[in-house]
């Protein structure tokens, strides 16, 4: 039997095993796992991936920092492959690996850094649907989704085998988190009532789009409110901006990245009951996510003094509301979830959205499941 392992080059290597056993065993050998099982990416399972595509198998999508590979659409099939992903989710993992190596995501320097950032993919528009189901309501971020997992799961394995990401070596994250396995949801756009996150980055409600940002563990956020108490809205704000950018966090100390706020929907509605819109509630984040030069000082001398410029007035954590990713998704209840980013490489790791290509997307007849 065949195996497949991308190289740095278009090309890729064919070894070969005497059963699918034997060659996850060399695979784990050879690095070119997560650590997990994984699906064998025979020539003929990576063929129908690469079918499901619409496009070559040669054709380049850029390099993959921070081993500079070529991230090809076989070799992106073959990371889809080895994931579990269905032959339908080929269009949001292309979408993902186009958004992480676009400049602007910094891709080859949040692989150097050592703090705990991984991609996380949130899923847009109609293919949540057409190209999963995405999960986006109870427990999106965590087991039992297969689009979900194996998505997230293709994005980590394309950056392990073409962007040569290895742990202690080229990925120098000191302890990284679970969502370096996988960490991909879908926006509950349904329910939700504010717009859906990627019309407020450009794009019209029926396009589909793959946001990716470099994030950290989620923060929960535990907020209870009160219908007859007119100041709730404010006090869920203001926890909101503790978890995003209280004192420990990159976002507080570094300053000028990008951060997420996923809001459970009882807490959208809290918002959105008391006429706030999402740049309502980003703007009322960027103001409360400031803190005074003195305790930066205190808590990140070292840090804190590349920022301290004389002015005695709050540092702010965002440069722009815009910044904060505002979405809704999982289940109603206490908790709403907040991911502080990285804040530094060029770009201060920013959030990159693509839109997700359909219709380019070739259906391979009774061949959806591997």
């Amino acid at each position: 039997m065949n195996a497949k392992s991308a190289m740095n080059d278009i090309a890729v290597t064919h070894l070969s095993a005497t059963d699918e056993s034997a060659a996850l065993e060399q695979l784990h050998e050879l690095g070119c796992t997560d650590g997990l099982p994984v699906i064998i990416p025979t020539p003929e399972r990576v063929a129908r991936m690469v079918l499901a595509s619409g496009y070559d198998a040669e054709l380049a999508l850029g390099s993959m920092g921070p081993g500079g590979g070529v991230a090809s659409i076989e070799k992106v099939a073959i990371a889809a492959v080895m994931a579990g992903c269905k032959t339908d989710y080929m269009p949001i993992v292309l979408a993902a690996v186009r958004a992480v190596i676009d400049p602007q995501f910094d891709l080859t320097e949040m692989q150097a850094t050592t703090h705990c950032t991984a991609p996380l993919i949130i899923v847009n528009g109609p293919a949540r649907h057409s190209c999963g189901p995405i999960a986006c309501s109870f427990g999106a971020l965590g087991p039992g989704f297969r689009p979900n997992a194996s998505i997230g799961r293709a994005l980590r394995l394309a950056m392990i085998n073409i962007g040569g990401a290895k742990p202690g070596v080229s990925d120098m994250a000191l302890l990284g988190h679970p969502g370096k396995f996988t960490y991909c949801l879908g926006e509950d756009e349904e329910n939700s009532p504010l717009p859906p996150l990627h019309s407020a980055r450009g794009f019209s409600p029926e396009d589909s789009t793959v946001t990716v940002i470099g994030a950290e563990a989620p923060h929960s956020v535990m907020f209870s409110g009160d219908a007859d108490n007119p100041e709730s809205p404010n006090a869920l704000l203001d926890v909101l901006a503790i978890g995003l950018a209280n004192l420990a966090t990159n976002n507080a100390i570094l300053r000028g990245g990008n951060a997420v706020v996923v809001l459970n929907p009882d807490h959208a509605n809290v918002l959105a009951g008391a006429g706030l819109d999402r740049a309502a509630i980003q703007q009322a984040l960027f103001e409360r996510a400031a803190h005074p030069v003195e305790d930066m000082m205190r808590v990140a001398p070292g840090l804190a003094s590349r920022s301290k410029d004389g002015e005695q007035a709050p540092k702010r954590a965002f440069r722009q509301a815009d910044d904060i990713l505002v979405l809704m998704a999982g289940g109603s209840g206490l908790y709403s979830m907040v991911m502080p980013s990285w804040c530094a490489g060029p770009n201060k790791n920013s959030a990159v959205t693509v839109a997700i290509e359909i219709d380019q997307f070739c259906e391979v007849p009774g061949m959806s499941s591997n």
